[in-house]
């Protein structure tokens, strides 16, 4: 091969493994290396099959769900080092405190950790807020008698059942039904005529509408599609510009171009995976988070699709969480 670097992308590798895989590479070097957090995924073992004599693994997110992300990190860079893949959840994943600190000796000699305060001190101050929203009074009787059937489908289950797994698979269900309710009651209950009302909805678009009137853009992040096109579909009603992007967006680049040149205040529509990496939308000064995620890591890399380096204006962050609902556990 002729050339000194080759840069390609993670789709890239399996239709071109067979030219990755028969050169010896003197430097295999992955940016966004999480994506080979789960060992048993097809582009990880593809790239684990490139040979070279030095490997580098770059990632913001490098542990996201538990221990075991590491694993795969290291495998990649040092296969051996953590034992095998069975002992390393055996001994880490249960995330005990003596196994951890374990675990960070062995690991911290190979790991070059740098925050961003530490290397982007140019960057302006960022707020995070929390408002918390009120339930309508329909939304209200809606999540309490989803929570009562809830409760009583449980105490059923346990009579038949016992504690199996197919009751906590159930209570994911349930928590997740009752999180769209939190959000509204549309996206997880039939709809109906007049639409449902939410009081989250209602703070999100007076917020934006203020934040708006003053020029400035707005990121707001979900992890329910349906609940940004919902919306979105009232913020056209009130003539506000806006664009949107999630997982099924055929014209991606396209879409974050015009966003970024557009000229007026304006908000941009993003679901957590599909925005979660990738992005520079620096123009934005404004994050709206309009559901708790599970994984804290999650939200921060939605933040700082805008608060990074280029960021010349102070950057607020609000969180919406509706009150009395199973959201503010979440939070």
């Amino acid at each position: 091969m002729s050339h000194d670097l080759i840069i390609t992308s993670y789709p890239l590798i399996r239709r071109d493994l067979e030219l990755f895989t028969g050169t010896g590479w003197n430097y295999v070097i992955l940016d966004e290396a999480q994506v080979i957090k789960n060992p048993l995924a097809q582009t990880t073992q593809n790239i684990k099959k490139i040979p070279s004599r030095h490997r580098l693994s770059i990632s913001g997110t490098p542990v996201e769900n538990s221990p075991v992300d590491l694993w795969s990190h290291f495998d990649f860079l040092m296969p051996g080092f953590l034992s095998s893949f069975q002992e390393f959840k055996n001994n880490y994943a249960s995330s005990n405190i003596d196994s951890l600190k374990e675990l960070n000796i062995k690991t911290k000699p190979f790991v070059l950790r740098r925050l961003k305060r530490e290397v982007c001190r140019e960057l302006p101050e960022k707020t995070e807020i929390t408002l918390f929203c009120d339930f309508t009074d329909e939304q209200r009787d809606a999540y309490n008698n989803a929570l009562f059937a809830a409760r009583k489908q449980l105490k059923d289950m346990e009579k038949n059942d016992g504690l199996s797994g197919k009751k906590a698979f159930h209570v994911l269900e349930i928590l997740l039904r009752l999180r769209q309710i939190a959000c509204n009651p549309s996206l997880a209950l039939e709809s109906k005529n007049p639409p449902w009302t939410s009081g989250k909805e209602e703070l999100v678009i007076d917020t934006a509408s203020e934040v708006l009137s003053e020029g400035y853009k707005i990121l707001i992040f979900s992890q329910f599609t349906g609940h940004l096109k919902l919306i979105r579909k009232k913020f056209s009603l009130l003539n506000f510009v806006s664009y949107y992007l999630d997982g099924q967006t055929n014209n991606r680049s396209q879409v974050i171009e015009n966003f970024c040149n557009e000229k007026n205040p304006a908000v941009f529509f993003i679901s957590l995976k599909a925005g979660g990496l990738g992005l520079n939308l620096t123009n934005a000064n404004y994050v709206f988070l309009l559901d708790p995620w599970w994984n804290p890591a999650v939200e921060n890399q939605a933040i700082d699709r805008t608060y990074r380096i280029g960021q010349e204006n102070p950057v607020t962050v609000y969180r919406f969480i509706t009150k009395d609902s199973v959201e503010e556990k979440v939070a």
